[in-house]
């Protein structure tokens, strides 16, 4: 009887150790598979800043348009325009995008909504020139969704 008691007691021992062991196994495989999900989605979604050249000019848009309305540039200085959309996804017209555009220069840039956006150019020659929007809001016919990129030589 005695030996089957000792039997017993070593069993629930062994027993509690491997159900000790089988949770620190199993809590150990979940931190790595989350782990490994974290940085699987970190690097999906993302995205290293683009180099920035020269003046940095940030612009905001939104159904409203542009908080901007007249830039001041000079003349072989490189530009850059960071664009933020303060719309959301939800807006039916244009979806949230928004655009900052000049033709002369072949400057073209889409902010995702509620997203940033970026483009560098060089204006090479002095003049005013139009900027515009034309995803949404009337576009180029909106007076708000425009303005004047000036570059000073």
């Amino acid at each position: 009887m005695r030996q089957n008691n000792q039997h017993k007691r070593n069993h629930a021992l062994t027993s509690h150790s491997n159900r000790r062991l089988n949770k620190f196994v199993f809590t150990g495989i979940v931190l790595t598979v989350l782990g490994l999900a974290g940085v699987l989605l970190f690097n999906a979604f993302y995205r290293a800043p683009l180099p920035v050249a020269g003046n940095v000019i940030d612009i905001s848009a939104d159904m409203g348009g542009f908080d901007k309305d007249v830039i001041r540039v000079k003349l072989g200085d490189p530009i850059t325009i960071r664009l933020r959309s303060l719309d959301n996804s939800h807006h039916t017209d244009g979806g949230g995008k928004h655009q900052w555009a000049v033709d002369e220069f072949k400057a073209n840039v889409v902010a995702p909504p509620e997203g940033t956006a970026m483009t560098t150019f060089t204006p090479t020659k002095p003049g005013t020139y139009v900027f515009y929007c034309d995803i949404c809001c009337g576009g180029r016919a909106n007076p708000t969704m425009n303005g004047k990129l000036i570059v000073e030589g």
